[in-house]
């Protein structure tokens, strides 16, 4: 992903995230990571699969478009 088409967090939203990261896998894995190991793990998943994520809901929201029209087609007065 090129940096223009990058996700852009705010400083606050990263360190929600990166706490997060750090939370998970002290509950799931017992183990313990520094702030840095979960930057990188952040910087990872919007690497390499965030793209997959945002082509999801776009598809998402295209047939929840193409169903809300079709309602609206429903409603005609003939």
């Amino acid at each position: 992903m090129s940096d223009k088409n990058k996700i852009q967090l705010s400083k606050e939203k990263r360190e929600d995230m990166i706490s997060a990261i750090k939370n998970y896998f002290c509950d799931e894995r017992d183990e313990e990571l520094g702030d840095l190991a979960s930057g990188k793990i952040l910087d990872f998943i919007i690497d390499e699969l965030a793209t997959e994520f945002y082509n999801q809901g776009i598809y998402d929201s295209y047939n929840y478009m193409n169903r809300s029209i079709d309602d609206l087609l429903s409603i005609q007065k003939y």
